[in-house]
């Protein structure tokens, strides 16, 4: 389709490069916006710009953040004795959603995907032994997808922090094969977490 304005144009191709958004749906927002009156359009930058420059990454879990040091772990009442790692924010609304797990997170970032070009450096694993040897939990839950780049991130995981003195477990088949954590239930997720699983990696 033709659009009339280059200006509009340059609006659509933006919003369509958000993921989900296709170039009828960009359009139909973009006519939206331009219809809205000044301090709607100033709200919705400012929103935008602080939304780049103000959110900050948890220097210890990795988390987003208002503050250096996150809500959760800066949590009293957060139990650091286990450490539930997930590939990135959308995981730990989804958990914290059950209200069932009260320890704290590891943040990946993403999930190691040779194909997309993303190894381990790319990640937020490095950072995780460190935090062991730091903390000393008692445990850490492998709260990845049960997607083949989830079980590749597990293994690998694993494999770096199988020499510690701590108990390595992942949430059970109960979310299903191929699925991501992010689109489970409450309930089911819930359950994933209380009837988790020793780690193994032939399992």
């Amino acid at each position: 389709m033709e659009i009339p304005s280059v200006y509009l144009e340059q609006a659509v191709d933006q919003l369509a490069s958000l993921p989900g958004v296709g170039r009828r749906t960009a359009l139909r927002l973009a006519l939206d916006l331009l219809k809205r009156n000044d301090v709607e359009i100033d709200d919705f930058v400012s929103a935008l710009s602080a939304l780049k420059d103000k959110v900050l990454r948890c220097q210890n879990c990795g988390n987003i953040s208002d503050t250096p040091i996150c809500g959760i772990c800066s949590n009293p009442k957060r139990d650091p004795s286990i450490i539930c790692v997930v590939e990135d924010i959308r995981d730990v609304m989804a958990i914290e959603s059950t209200s069932t797990f009260n320890g704290m997170y590891h943040v990946l970032g993403g999930l190691i995907s040779p194909m997309d070009g993303i190894g381990p450096q790319a990640l937020n694993i490095a950072s995780l032994p460190v935090r062991i040897e730091k903390d000393q939990p008692k445990e850490i839950i492998l709260a990845l997808s049960a997607t083949m780049e989830g079980d590749t991130t597990n293994f690998y995981i694993f494999k770096k922090i199988k020499t510690y003195d701590l108990l390595v477990t992942r949430i059970s088949r109960g979310i299903a094969v191929g699925s991501e954590l992010q689109y489970a239930d409450e309930l089911t997720l819930g359950r994933s977490l209380q009837q988790r699983q020793i780690f193994d990696l032939q399992q």
